[in-house]
């Protein structure tokens, strides 16, 4: 057995070492630093099957910190280090699956959140197969199995008890804090200038949307792990309360219209549970977003609002930009409703399947309408419609974006259920701030279509996965009370 063991413990140093040396010789002769990471994707590896809990904790600390890089003459990218353990992750479900085809409980399989986001998986399909761009159809599909696979399945196999929300809490805060301190700090030195706050984030995030987005979903958390922190000790609760007042001055700075808002719509999902109200926030929204559209529509109404493009562009101060923003002279705005009007009329010629996933800008323009048209309107930088539901229509039809409304409002009721049904404090709460971190996402989402990268997707699946969790967990709190009370 001992002659077992050092056999084992020698060949895998032996692995180890040739990993080592085959990742310098690869670098040294193609020069792509992607080669100098396989010693970790081994370490990572090893992990993975030795512990491969652990191993999620360290996916969830390396998200926030991940950057994205690009290879082979800039015609492939990936953020590491989360996309390719997001690789393994799925490597390793398909080989645990393969080995036990019952490995997830049917009680996930049954859930009504699971079957939406089932369903919208089996529609993407659909779309990918009448796609008008296959190839980047199909590398969106193949990226959208891994994210949810470890954002959507295996928290259902991580999260088990309060230690588990704890310790996922703590390993997304520390290294998400710490970027938000670096970001803050290049900013400060910049006089914390409105038309600089990209040159801050840059290297760290996309954009300042992605950052805002991100620091808006984490922050109602916040507020909740600091009321779960009363009666903790006063270095805790003070500590939670720096952390918390930081992150006012810090979303404030990223001049990011959209995550002040959704700040402000968190705030209101959590009085609606409370009150019971819930269930008619998302058919009032949709209300209201239905009349908006007729009222435009009817007899054009829409082109009174075109703009004037001399007078609109990208301002120099941010109180000018709000300004700008109530008199329609806003450059981002505007270009909002350029690619909105577009994608309502492509709609029309493929509203069943859509164009295909990452089709929307090789075919928007000649739907377009010139009017509307401002200093960005040549999008060099390929994106898309901004907005989610526009993004779901034109790109995989209506029933995508149908899905997409029913699992929002579905996410809210569910909350609201689970809230209410359990008896413990803690798991109450905790629903609370997953239901307020998805309402944020839900905002910011509206004005753009972030849930396909790596940072606020994360966050956003991972508050549907938990609820989930949740969800079984409360009625297992039922059961315990039932039992008590009859002893």
């Amino acid at each position: 057995m001992l002659q077992l063991l050092d056999f084992r413990n020698f060949a895998s140093r032996a692995t180890g070492i040739a990993v080592l040396l085959l990742s310098v010789a690869l670098f040294a002769f193609t020069g792509e630093y992607l080669f100098i990471g396989l010693p970790f994707v081994y370490l990572f590896l090893m992990l993975a099957i030795l512990n491969w809990k652990t191993a999620y904790w360290v996916f969830l600390f390396s998200i926030p910190v991940s950057i994205q890089i690009w290879f082979f003459n800039y015609t492939l990218s990936t953020s590491v280090p989360d996309e390719p353990i997001m690789w393994v992750f799925l490597l390793l479900f398909l080989l645990l699956l393969a080995r036990n085809p019952q490995l997830i409980p049917r009680w996930w399989w049954q859930h009504p959140l699971t079957v939406v986001i089932v369903l919208q998986f089996l529609w993407l399909i659909v779309a990918v197969t009448f796609s008008k761009e296959p190839l980047f159809s199909i590398k969106f599909l193949l990226a959208k199995c891994w994210f949810m696979v470890s954002f959507f399945v295996l928290p259902v196999f991580v999260f088990k008890s309060k230690r588990d929300f704890r310790i996922g809490f703590l390993v997304t805060l520390i290294p998400l804090l710490a970027t938000a301190l670096i970001i803050f700090y290049r900013h400060y030195q910049i006089g914390f200038n409105f038309r600089k706050v990209e040159k801050s984030i840059a290297g760290i995030y996309y954009n300042h949307v992605d950052y805002s987005t991100v620091l808006s979903m984490f922050f109602p958390v916040l507020l909740i792990a600091f009321s779960l922190s009363k009666g903790k000790s006063w270095i805790l609760r003070g500590t939670l309360l720096l952390i918390i007042l930081f992150f006012l001055p810090a979303i404030y700075f990223t001049y990011a219209r959209a995550a002040m808002l959704a700040v402000v719509f968190a705030l209101m999902i959590y009085l609606a549970i409370r009150l019971r109200l819930v269930n008619l926030v998302m058919p009032v929204f949709y209300g209201l977003m239905t009349l908006l559209l007729v009222y435009v529509i009817h007899n054009n109404k829409f082109m009174d609002y075109r703009p004037n493009y001399q007078q609109t562009y990208m301002h120099k101060k941010w109180t000018d930009h709000i300004v700008a923003t109530f008199r329609g002279e806003d450059m981002s705005s505007m270009e909002r409703l350029y690619r909105w009007i577009a994608g309502v009329r492509m709609s029309a010629d493929r509203p069943l399947t859509g164009y295909g996933p990452n089709s929307f800008y090789y075919y928007y323009k000649p739907y377009a309408v010139s009017s509307f048209r401002t200093y960005v309107s040549r999008n060099k930088e390929k994106s898309t419609t901004h907005n989610y539901f526009l993004y779901m229509l034109v790109e995989q039809g209506w029933p995508a974006m149908l899905l997409y409304a029913l699992l929002v409002a579905l996410v809210f009721a569910q909350a609201q259920k689970i809230y209410y049904r359990f008896k413990d404090p803690f798991y109450k709460k905790v629903t609370l701030a997953l239901a307020m971190m998805f309402a944020a996402g839900f905002i910011n989402n509206f004005f753009s279509e972030l849930l396909e990268t790596h940072k606020v997707g994360a966050l956003f699946y991972l508050s549907i996965a938990l609820l989930v969790v949740l969800d079984r967990l409360s009625r297992q709190d039922v059961h315990n009370t039932v039992d008590k009370s009859l002893l």
